[in-house]
């Protein structure tokens, strides 16, 4: 049967594959007919998203704490014990909501760390043929880099810069065969979501989704978005931000 979402011979490497967007990522990556290989930080987290993919044992979970990105070509050479890479989803992150008067150095670095130096420092070695030789990466942005939210100033200039240098990779990177996109996810039911809506009113959570006619996305929902970017049927798209926001962005 065709299936232009096929991807069957594909290596793809996904980060924050323990929970959430990410690891719906690697599952529906897996009943795609990829070998996923799963990066998080915790190794519980990532037996359990083991148990959740199609394919068995041919997919890899490495332990690893994304923050340290000084040691990313570690976490490539590891990587790729089973053959190059042909794809890359970047959904580590972390997202707090926090009045900017609130808001300490430690935390901002932090963030900034894991959201976007994270991502760059994976993309500086990832590029070298030893660990890709050409095909997709998609890096998990929000649609809080193009539309002001209360209290995530931080979080959005992290999503910010992942989505600025999403623009400028995508025409570097034309020459290797690597396409570039990001995926911009409005509201979506995630445990990171539960901690963030967590701090607020219920009458503001009310407002913000008001804002989605379509309600309160899935994990699945940016999921499939993704995987259609890995696959060969994005083939002529690069460069772009895709929304997954349920209408956000059109009001």
């Amino acid at each position: 049967m065709y299936n232009p979402l096929d991807l069957t011979g594909k290596r793809i490497l996904v980060t924050g594959a323990s929970a959430g967007i990410g690891r719906a990522c690697a599952v529906a990556a897996s009943k795609l007919g990829a070998e996923v290989v799963l990066v998080a930080r915790r190794k519980d987290a990532l037996d359990e998203a083991l148990k959740m993919m199609d394919g068995g044992s041919k997919h890899t979970a490495i332990s690893y704490d994304l923050s340290n990105i000084d040691d990313m070509e570690g976490l490539l050479k590891e990587a790729t014990v089973g053959g190059v890479l042909s794809g890359f989803v970047h959904s580590a992150g972390m997202a707090l909501a926090v009045p900017v008067q609130a808001m300490d150095s430690e935390t901002m670095k932090n963030m900034m760390s894991l959201n976007y130096f994270s991502f760059m420092a994976i993309m500086k070695f990832l590029v070298r043929k030893k660990y890709c030789t050409g095909g997709s990466v998609v890096a998990i942005s929000s649609v809080a880099a193009q539309a002001g939210w209360q209290g995530v100033a931080a979080y959005s200039g992290t999503k910010g810069a992942l989505s600025a240098s999403v623009r400028s990779l995508a025409i570097e990177l034309v020459p290797r065969g690597i396409r570039v996109n990001s995926v911009s996810p409005s509201h979506i039911k995630t445990e990171m979501y539960d901690s963030v809506v967590g701090h607020l009113s219920d009458s503001h959570e009310s407002q913000v989704l008001a804002r989605q006619p379509l309600g309160l996305g899935s994990v699945e929902d940016v999921a499939n978005a993704v995987a259609f970017l890995l696959s060969d049927a994005s083939r002529f798209i690069t460069g772009i931000d895709l929304a997954v926001d349920g209408g956000y962005l059109a009001q």
